[in-house]
């Protein structure tokens, strides 16, 4: 089996992926807090010093490395520059749909030029451009939105909210699509099996605001006081499309219908 490593295992996403792929790869795994579900010689502590990433990249012959890291931007940006320098294999980059957050007027696809307002954004939109030129061919960008998982914290955040009778204040005219920590890892299993490269864009085929989202997902019992977004009536547009939805299987697509059900049951 091919070598994979997981920069971030420990997170939702790596830990959805080592879960995915662990029977069709030899994976292993990076953590920072706490250990990752893999045998101990397969696991490395990451921190953000120099040489740090490459010592585990001459330990390891590896044939593919996925990034989903977190942390001090500029720590990742710097991690990131010396991966390009001394990777040999194809680096697969988990971006987000916060490069488009500069410019919320319409969903946005793959071939449109990232245009952020946040740090987040303009952090992510970086490490894409170095990467991109520095690998070329060998790296492909991954943009996902919003994540939820059983376990995710923005879950539990909704739970404890809901304990304490606190009002849940989604916005009114915000749409945009999410996508489980699962569903991204079979995907994401998929395009390392296939070798896709470039930019891709995974997501929920679906828009919704995020009150019908939350509507949707929460008992009827709970205290919803929608607001809008930037307090304006405009709408407002924050999901990412894809311009080649025959690039994946229709079977690993998902729809904001079918989250909400996993999430629920």
């Amino acid at each position: 089996m091919k070598k994979l490593l997981i920069l971030g295992a420990s997170g939702l996403v790596g830990k959805a992926l080592v879960e995915e792929c662990r029977h069709h790869f030899d994976v292993y795994g990076t953590y920072f807090s706490s250990a990752v579900n893999l045998p101990k010689e397969k696991q490395f502590y990451l921190n953000f010093q120099q040489g740090a990433v490459s010592k585990i990249i001459e330990a390891v012959q590896l044939d593919i490395v996925i990034s989903s890291l977190q942390g001090d931007y500029a720590k990742q940006l710097a991690l990131h520059k010396e991966l390009a320098n001394s990777l040999q294999t194809t680096l697969y980059f988990i971006s987000t749909t916060n490069v488009f957050d500069g410019d919320l007027t319409r969903h946005h696809t793959e071939s449109d030029t990232p245009i952020s307002k946040s740090d987040y954004g303009k952090f992510k939109i970086a490490c894409e451009n170095m990467l991109m030129e520095s690998l070329q061919e060998r790296c492909c960008i991954v943009r996902i939105p919003g994540i939820w998982g059983k376990d995710c914290l923005r879950l539990r955040k909704l739970k404890e909210d809901i304990a304490m009778n606190k009002p849940i204040k989604p916005y009114s005219n915000l749409q945009w699509n999410f996508l489980l920590d699962v569903q991204l890892a079979k995907q994401l299993r998929f395009i390392l099996e296939k070798g896709l490269s470039g930019i891709i864009h995974l997501g929920a085929t679906d828009m919704l605001t995020e009150s019908a989202f939350y509507e949707q997902l929460l008992p009827e019992q709970v205290a919803m006081e929608p607001v809008p977004y930037e307090d304006a009536k405009s709408t407002y547009y924050f999901g990412l499309k894809t311009e080649q939805p025959n690039r994946l299987p229709s079977d690993l697509y998902i729809t904001n219908e079918q989250i909400i059900a996993y999430l629920t049951n």
